[in-house]
């Protein structure tokens, strides 16, 4: 990038200032231009008297007459049109002023400032309340970054202090068995690279650095439900898969992730005997949707409507040896939001919750 000059040129006020000036200047001359030519058109060479009583001036008498007080004139008119515009300048520049302030400060990390610029519907006010509207954004996702970024480091704190412990008590007892160690340190280890490659993931959605191409959702959610069988098998959770082919945009491995997760979210979240999964799909007004409905515990919405926040576990913080790393539909929101869709998790009366992911539909042949 070509280096940025330190030297200050001429502020805009200042520019504005001699604009106004320079206007007033030229409009003053044409005015005193077209009334000198007027009269000259009725003024003879030489001055005459016509008798005693009456005298016709000439043009040089004119010239004297007339330019001195016109170029008082203009020199009234351009300290007039100096300080008024200096005025009105200021007056015009001072919305920008105001953004200039509020940008320092929202640089400087005190982001809750705003704009909030009064007076009438202009061009300045929609300027200013578009950046007041970025500013929210901002705001939130600052905010966001800092609530997932502490909470990450509590995960992650979580089995490296198991290690440690671990590994402290096995270089105090050189009697310990190593079988057992090494099989629980390696289980705490899987921990933390799952979630290390779901925080990866979940930051590869936010970024949308992906190529775009048609992608049946049904397909996906058939091999999603493939893939997890035995999973739920185990759990004693029944899987059902209906609907029509429903066609994105997007990425193919992203949306896998994201169908592969809400599959997986209603296994493990669910009733421990007799549960069950339903997977849905369908096309309508130009979007593709997957609904995953499941069985399980009675929530309250309020609960659920906070599970796509981060390391949010369904009964608060609470793990379970198969509950995840608690970035499972935290990933999904990021994904849908990547996909310009909506993900919304409503809570059922009989107990588990519905989740619908609506994506817009895509046109052309489907990739396979």
């Amino acid at each position: 990038m070509p280096r940025r000059s330190s030297r200050r040129g001429v502020s805009a006020r200042l520019r504005l200032t001699f604009s106004y000036a320079g206007f007033l200047l030229i409009a003053e001359v044409l005015i005193l231009a077209v009334v000198w030519v007027f009269l000259l058109r009725y003024v003879p060479d030489r001055a005459a008297l016509i008798d005693e009583q009456q005298f016709f001036p000439g043009r040089n008498d004119l010239i004297r007459a007339f330019l001195p007080p016109a170029l008082w004139a203009l020199l009234a008119l351009l300290a007039i049109g100096i300080g008024g515009g200096w005025l009105l300048a200021g007056r015009m520049l001072a919305p920008l002023a105001r953004m200039t302030a509020v940008t320092r400060q929202v640089s400087a990390g005190a982001y809750g400032t705003r704009i909030a610029l009064a007076g009438s519907d202009d061009e300045f006010r929609e300027l200013a309340d578009a950046f007041d509207g970025m500013l929210d954004r901002l705001e939130a996702h600052v905010a966001e970054q800092e609530r997932f970024a502490a909470n990450a480091s509590h995960e992650l704190r979580t089995p490296l202090s198991i290690t440690q412990t671990m590994l402290d008590v096995a270089r105090k007892d050189p009697q310990v068995q190593t079988t057992g160690l090494i099989e629980r340190l390696w289980t705490v280890n899987a921990r933390a690279i799952d979630l290390t490659e779901s925080m990866l993931t979940l930051g590869k959605s936010g970024r949308r650095s992906f190529a775009r191409t048609p992608v049946d959702i049904s397909l996906l959610v058939d091999e999603a439900v493939e893939a997890l069988l035995p999973r739920a098998e185990s759990r004693g959770v029944t899987m059902t898969v209906a609907g029509e082919p429903a066609a994105a945009s997007g990425s193919s491995a992203l949306l896998l992730q994201l169908t592969s997760n809400l599959v997986l979210n209603a296994i493990v979240h669910n009733l421990t005997d007799g549960g069950w999964v339903t997977a849905t799909t369908w096309e309508a007004d130009g979007r593709a949707v997957l609904c995953v409905e499941n069985s399980g515990r009675r929530l309250p919405q309020e609960l659920v409507s906070t599970l796509t926040e981060p390391f949010q576990r369904g009964v608060e913080r609470i793990r379970s040896d198969d509950s995840g790393v608690g970035l499972g539909l935290a990933i999904v929101q990021s994904i849908t939001h990547a996909h310009d869709g909506t993900l919304t998790l409503t809570a059922r009366p009989d107990g588990g919750i519905t989740a619908t992911a609506d994506l817009p539909a895509a046109s052309g042949e489907i990739a396979e």
